[in-house]
């Protein structure tokens, strides 16, 4: 790389649209110009700066140590910029997104407390749902879903993983006993989604690493799924990061039976070009590297 330089002020902001999305593209649809402009504008950032900022993701560009320092020194050109617009010093308008129920309250929720914190303008509507993504959907600006979704008019972008394991309560164990093998599992009781009903085949599949097990508890909303474990209804199987912080769950073989599932971002252009969603989609992001570890039981 040349020896670096004063870098762009514009540049810097099409930066920062990139780290926000994971993508040339839907940078480019927020920003409003082409896939080619971002490219050299990310180009002649790098030779500023004097090295790579962004690297390729298994899904997305993800930021490199120096483009991680570059960040910070965009998201301060971008609150200057803000201060001298008093139009765009108070960030508002409602967010509308469509999720799952967990993500709903565990990520999406912390997120759009700490925006309000910054931007009391700012609001969110929540539809929670497991469900797949839709090509089209109408009054939603953002949907996370479970899966890698298959969508054409918008962009997917990974936002993290999380994992799956078998839970039971002390009660129940004391009554059943405690499964030492996947063939104890066998005629078990289970607490899960309706798998007629189920339209994510990411949770459809996680349901063949519990096979033989008999459906006890069923139900389309995951808050059911821990309630009834508690209550002793069977053996949930359960997102480690809503079941570990009960002390009333019991893990039950955390060694054979683990399930990852990716969480996924579908965004659609037309709201990529909306300043309080890309600051909303920031705050997510940032709420997702505080509890990266808890999604994945590993804190």
């Amino acid at each position: 790389m040349p020896r670096p330089s004063a870098p762009s002020s514009d540049d810097l902001l099409v930066f920062l649209a990139v780290a926000r999305t994971g993508r040339y593209t839907a940078a480019a649809a927020a920003l409003g110009v082409n896939h080619t402009t971002i490219a050299r504008r990310v180009e002649a950032l790098e030779t500023a700066l004097g090295g790579r900022l962004l690297t390729r993701g298994t899904s997305g560009w993800v930021l490199t140590a120096r483009g991680e320092q570059a960040l910070t020194v965009a998201e301060g050109v971008e609150k200057a910029m803000r201060g001298l617009d008093s139009e765009s010093a108070a960030l508002g308008g409602v967010v509308r997104l469509s999720a799952t129920d967990g993500f709903s309250g565990f990520i999406a929720a912390p997120a759009i407390v700490a925006l309000r914190g910054q931007h009391p303008g700012v609001s969110l509507e929540m539809v929670a749902a497991t469900r797949r993504a839709a090509q089209q959907r109408v009054g939603v600006d953002l949907e996370v879903v479970v899966g890698k979704p298959h969508v054409h008019r918008a962009e997917a972008t990974h936002l993290a993983d999380y994992a799956l394991g078998l839970y039971a309560s002390p009660a129940y164990l004391a009554a059943h006993g405690a499964p030492r093998s996947l063939s104890d599992l066998a005629g078990r009781s289970l607490v899960y989604f309706i798998e007629s009903m189920l339209q994510v085949d990411a949770l459809d599949e996680a349901r063949r690493a519990v096979p033989g097990m008999v459906d006890a508890v069923s139900s389309t909303n995951v808050y059911v799924h821990i309630d009834a474990t508690r209550a002793g209804a069977g053996i949930g199987l359960l997102p480690v990061f809503l079941a570990g912080p009960h002390s009333d769950l019991v893990r039950v073989l955390p060694d054979e039976v683990e399930v990852r599932l990716p969480y996924w971002l579908v965004t659609h252009p037309e709201a990529l070009r909306q300043p309080v969603v890309l600051a909303y989609i920031s705050a997510m992001r940032g709420r997702i590297e505080q509890v990266r570890e808890d999604l994945l039981g590993l804190s």
